[in-house]
């Protein structure tokens, strides 16, 4: 595949979000659930799982059963007020990512602002083409088909010339059936049939790019 556009999620792909800013989150989300829903904290935390399981993003749970305004929920739980202190993430991603040929975005469930904010800390925003938050999808989030469509649609993108390089399985899934290239990045996760290449890091993507291209 000559001259590829890179779709790259950023939770747990580009940097390490489970150490610091996934719990903050998590507990952010409980917290909203229990203000907004009236709920006890272990109701409220199952709430926030069940959507998270079953539509990929707590928030489109809370918008379809319960008509949460869904900029009031973003804003409210992704306050940092010091995020370069939670951030993990390897200083060598800049100079792979620059040795990577092909157009880069950044394709997330995350907020638009959230994502910039990580990218810059990490140096890198400069390197990708488009960044692409939640909001941009019109708050339909990966794995579903509507978020995929829209990215597409919006960069006019044909999906055989796009490798998606993520950390979730059900996203890479989706990718698959609209002919996308996938890479799931992850250790300890054994390689679904739909995943064309699998990495501990994606700091190993440069050296292995030519098994997906």
């Amino acid at each position: 595949m000559s001259h590829p556009t890179w779709l790259f999620d950023l939770d747990n792909t580009l940097h390490n979000a489970s150490a610091h800013i996934f719990p903050h989150l998590n507990a952010a989300m409980t917290a909203y659930l229990e203000r907004h829903l009236a709920l006890g904290h272990d109701e409220a935390n199952a709430l926030r799982m069940h959507y998270w399981r079953r539509y990929g993003a707590t928030l489109l749970g809370l918008v379809r059963h319960h008509g949460t305004n869904p900029r009031h929920f973003l804003a409210e739980t992704h306050r940092f007020e010091k995020l370069h202190e939670m951030m993990v993430f390897d200083r060598a991603l800049g100079s792979m990512l620059r040795r990577l040929p092909g157009k880069k975005l950044v394709f997330s469930n995350g907020p638009r602002p959230y994502v910039d904010a990580v990218l810059d800390i990490m140096g890198i925003r400069r390197l990708f083409a488009a960044t692409y938050g939640i909001e941009q999808l019109h708050f339909h989030p990966k794995p579903s088909m509507q978020a995929f469509h829209r990215l597409l649609d919006s960069e006019g993108l044909e999906a055989r010339r796009c490798i998606l390089v993520e950390d979730s399985a059900e996203n890479l899934r989706t990718a698959k059936r609209l002919g996308m290239k996938t890479v799931l990045i992850g250790r300890g996760l054994g390689q679904p049939p739909y995943v064309d290449l699998k990495l501990g890091s994606v700091l190993a993507l440069r050296r292995t790019a030519g098994r997906v291209l």
